[in-house]
């Protein structure tokens, strides 16, 4: 059995997942998946979606997905875009910002 120091010394964080908007910029070519999380305060499953780039997982709101899609309907050749998040929580907002 382990020491708690020798636990701390080996203990690596689970990876959180990041956030689309905090990339710098977005391809609309990236794979979109769906995985399921439990909430840590409810123990209540979910589901999220999220794409994945240099091994790190980025959440995609299902705000943004809806407004790249009004987006993509006025231009379809729409390479890249980025995302601005403001609040917090439920006040969380998200714009989507077509750069090319």
């Amino acid at each position: 059995m382990a020491t708690i120091g020798e636990e701390a010394q080996k203990f690596e964080p689970k990876a959180s997942i990041k956030n689309i908007a905090d990339l710098p910029e977005v391809s609309t070519e990236f794979e979109l998946r769906t995985e399921k999380g439990k909430n840590s305060e409810t123990n209540e499953e979910f589901e999220y979606k999220f794409i994945e780039v240099n091994a790190e997982k980025y959440r995609v709101p299902n705000k943004v997905i809806g407004d790249l899609k009004a987006i993509l309907e006025e231009n379809p050749n729409l390479k890249k875009f980025k995302v601005k998040k403001a609040g917090t929580g439920l006040d969380t907002r998200y714009t989507v910002i077509p750069l090319g």
